[in-house]
């Protein structure tokens, strides 16, 4: 068993002992999603801490998405259950970029594309495969995305 999913299991026990609804619920699902994804296809298998890590950063990313259109549709009880779920998933992800980190990282691939021949905003793909896996599971795709596009044309 990989290393973050029984840190996953053991965290589910200790919230369930302390009687932590909300931290419970949240790994059971969370665990029950890399379960889901363990035997999809046509063989069961492990999954690395990697790939467990991309299930944990999915389901976070389900639990701001939620709490957006929650929050839009007036149900304020709810966004903010998905986003202290979130809250809860975030801790087993490793830290985010900040804005400045990410910028320079993204400067740097731009610079780099722009030696190698690439020009303007056709360059979004080539700068792309260079800061992508700089920026693994530190800064979502979106985000890298923006910065991408905002010095590509500035």
């Amino acid at each position: 068993m990989t290393t973050l999913k029984s840190k996953l299991r053991d965290d589910l026990t200790v919230a369930i002992k302390a009687r932590d609804e909300l931290r419970s619920s949240t790994l059971r699902l969370t665990l029950t999603a890399i379960q889901k994804e363990e035997v999809a296809g046509t063989v069961a298998r492990e999954l690395s801490d990697d790939e467990v890590e991309k299930i944990i950063a999915r389901e976070a990313k389900k639990r701001r998405e939620a709490a957006d259109a929650f929050a839009q549709a007036g149900r304020a009880e709810q966004a903010e259950r998905e986003r202290a779920e979130g809250e809860v998933l975030a801790d087993y992800l490793p830290q985010q970029l900040t804005d400045e980190e990410l910028a320079s990282l993204v400067a740097a691939a731009v610079a780099e594309a722009r030696a190698g021949g690439a020009e303007g905003p056709r360059a979004m793909g080539a700068v792309m495969k260079i800061v992508n896996p700089q920026v693994a599971g530190r800064a979502e795709g979106g985000r890298v995305a923006a910065v991408v596009k905002k010095l590509l044309a500035g």
